[in-house]
């Protein structure tokens, strides 16, 4: 095993899920996981969404960066963030709010439990 590892969708089985019912409010969406990383409480790899709006309660940290699409993110007291291709941002805990993909979004992310 190498100590670098690429970022990417090649060769790694894809996990395809939806958000809970309970917590989405419109649409369907359909998560799809490439992990890559997943020990010792850090997990990395690429996720992607189709469009739709769910809540979201972040209790770790997460990195994020956007490859394409189009999304929203909305706290619990209405300030929005737009999130577009190139985009990068910090996610940390104690975040509450929903996460809208309003166009298919393919992202990077790095979460530390």
């Amino acid at each position: 095993m190498s100590n670098i590892e690429r970022v990417t969708r090649e060769g790694i089985p894809a996990e395809t899920t939806r958000p809970d019912p309970s917590r989405v409010i419109e649409g369907d969406p359909v998560h799809t996981t490439w992990n890559i990383e997943d020990r010792d409480g850090l997990y990395c790899g690429l996720w992607q969404s189709t469009p739709g709006k769910w809540t979201i309660n972040y209790v770790e940290w997460e990195y994020v960066f956007i490859h394409s699409g189009h999304s929203v993110l909305t706290d619990d007291a209405g300030a929005t963030t737009e999130l577009k291709a190139g985009d990068s941002f910090i996610i940390r805990p104690g975040y509450f709010g929903t996460w809208t993909v309003l166009e298919t979004t393919l992202k990077d992310y790095v979460i530390k439990g």
